[in-house]
């Protein structure tokens, strides 16, 4: 139950942020890679902590994972756009 609670908080949490960065990214304009790398990071620290017995060191290492998974899916978006040469 309380594994189903945390992964239902981490959801909504993920929304919440995820909608705060597009609106942040409209008025300053952030790149793909910026945008990736931070929800990447908090999506990736969130879930680490949700699923490792050690919590602290589930979220460095998700966070640190999902923050270079976000910066690598960012940039070939940027380079799709021709924001980025190679």
């Amino acid at each position: 139950m309380k594994k189903a609670l945390l992964i239902l908080l981490l959801a909504m949490g993920t929304t919440m942020v995820s909608a705060t960065f597009n609106e942040a990214a409209a008025q300053k304009k952030w790149s793909s890679r910026k945008k990736g790398a931070v929800i990447g990071g908090v999506v990736g620290a969130g879930t680490g902590a949700a699923v490792s017995h050690k919590k602290g060191k589930g979220a460095i290492i998700g966070g640190a994972v999902g923050a270079g998974a976000g910066y690598v899916i960012g940039r070939h978006r940027d380079k799709k756009k021709g924001r980025v040469r190679s």
